[in-house]
């Protein structure tokens, strides 16, 4: 592999980031990570922000660690993140204070006050995006709103991957698919939607220029390159930013037959189409139309994903009391099966004192049994998320008539292997796990894409199908899911489906 090409990707999550190191040897790539580091939001006098900065510290010492690594620069660096949060610069291109965490409360009510001024409809033909109170829009309003004085000394927004890019670059741009998931992008014009922008009081002055994925925007800074101990820069491309779009990028095989399922902190679930969906079928089930690579669109469904456990794992450290993710896998399968469940969208698992408290004060107030043990607990919070996922296949297979036989995961989830069997089993269809990087393997193959490396998308997923190996599940027969998937329909409420 000494001849390969190297690629920086730094792939930053809602609990933790990384840096590895994509390498290119004209047939396939490999994946080595060289740097990773927690993340999390950190709340000071009510408000919960990110620490971009202590995220910067530590990108600058994964640059560190991969100079002394290799002996030569990248070919490129990228960044891809999770969507819909931003910072704010002055007239200087000063970061205006720490960006504000999506799960605060101060967009609450805020969808019911954008609705006084445009109706929900009109918003979604505009932007063909679901409404979620932690969109940007959302965000932006509650600013509006509060009359803040860091909205009024604004001048420029950049969405959370491209405030890094411009750290490492000094260029100011937001890429086309993380400019999807604010609710302020039109697909219809190509644009931010500035009118209707305006309507709400939000400065459109301050958002920058889209990019599309693959843009190469510039050489990293002098500055940046020179700490890190580089002798010479190298470019910073803006990939897929989303998270999301450049995990789909990377899934070998994903056709028309084929529902994606991005596995972590959040469940992304949907398929690729040539053009954003807005029946009213699509608008009724708050679905979303992303921005997807090579022109795609990504029709999806945001659910909460392992979040309630993570936050359970969390709050048990808290206690004094560490669980492991293998533990809680073998804790999880002793339980009763279905003695539980929950709609994990349900708004009081947004950010809990307490998750488990959460959990149970549901099954309480919904005349279920309460869940005591850890087991109990991981059990209805998993069984509960495959519910979700069966739920979720419906309603992708009546809004776009595809029978949808098949599930890819991608991410963190697919690598555990009782989630895998259990979605098999619930959605009575097969799962085909990996890669478990998908986001950082799509983040190096739009790399390689935009520096020539690879002639295309297409046949960046064709690399990545032969650099990866992924796991077959069927369902088994037999299957118990079905009248527990009649009990959960009715936990889902037309507020959250």
């Amino acid at each position: 592999m000494n001849d390969a090409a190297h690629f920086l990707a730094i792939d930053l999550g809602a609990s933790s980031g990384r840096l590895l190191v994509g390498q290119w040897d004209g047939s396939r790539f490999s994946l080595e990570e060289l740097h990773r580091f927690s993340n999390c939001g950190v709340s000071v006098l009510g408000t919960l922000h990110w620490d971009v900065l202590h995220i910067w510290s530590e990108i600058e010492l994964g640059l560190a660690k991969y100079q002394a690594r290799f002996d030569r620069a990248p070919e490129g660096i990228s960044v891809d993140a999770w969507g819909v949060d931003f910072a704010l610069l002055d007239a200087q291109d000063k970061m205006i204070g720490n960006p504000v965490h999506y799960r605060d409360a101060r967009t609450n009510g805020m969808p019911e006050l954008v609705f006084s001024h445009i109706s929900p409809r009109e918003l979604y033909n505009e932007t063909a995006v679901q409404t979620l109170q932690i969109n940007t829009l959302f965000q932006l309003y509650s600013m509006v709103q509060s009359a803040s004085p860091q909205l009024a000394q604004a001048e420029t927004l950049l969405m959370i991957p491209d405030l890094f890019h411009y750290f490492l670059s000094g260029e100011k741009a937001v890429e086309y698919s993380e400019a999807t998931t604010s609710q302020m992008y039109s697909p219809v014009t190509g644009d931010w939607c500035r009118n209707l922008l305006a309507r709400l009081a939000i400065p459109v002055s301050i958002l920058p220029r889209i990019v599309s994925p693959g843009t190469i925007l510039g050489p990293v800074l002098p500055q940046v390159w020179q700490r890190a101990g580089f002798s010479s820069g190298f470019p910073v491309i803006a990939g897929a930013s989303h998270d999301t779009a450049s995990a789909v990028a990377a899934i070998p095989n994903l056709d028309s037959d084929s529902v994606f399922l991005s596995s972590g902190t959040w469940s992304l679930m949907g398929v690729e189409t040539d053009t954003p969906v807005t029946t009213e079928e699509a608008f009724a089930l708050n679905y979303t139309n992303e921005g997807g690579v090579d022109g795609s669109i990504l029709l999806l469904k945001n659910v909460t994903g392992l979040w309630l456990l993570q936050e359970c794992q969390r709050q048990w450290k808290i206690e004094g009391r560490e669980h492991g993710w293998d533990q809680l896998m073998s804790l999880a399968q002793d339980a009763k099966p279905f003695r539980s469940i929950l709609n994990p969208d349900d708004a009081s698992f947004v950010f809990p004192a307490s998750m488990p408290e959460a959990i149970q004060d549901y099954c309480l107030r919904s005349s279920q049994p309460v869940p005591e043990t850890v087991g109990e607990l991981a059990r209805t919070c998993l069984e509960s998320l495959c519910l979700r996922y069966r739920s979720v296949l419906d309603q992708l297979r009546r809004i776009t008539g595809r029978p949808l036989p098949v599930i890819r995961v991608v991410g963190g989830g697919s690598q555990n292997a009782l989630l895998c069997q259990w979605t098999a089993d619930a959605c009575e269809c097969s799962v085909v796990a990996g890669p478990v990087e998908a986001s950082a393997l799509g983040n190096v193959m739009m790399q390689a894409v935009a520096t020539g490396h690879l002639a295309s998308v297409r046949e960046g997923r064709r690399a990545i199908a032969r650099s990866v190996t992924c796991r077959d599940y069927s369902p088994r027969s037999g299957n118990p899911w079905q009248q527990t998937y009649l009990r959960f329909q009715q936990l889902e409420s037309p507020g959250v489906a």
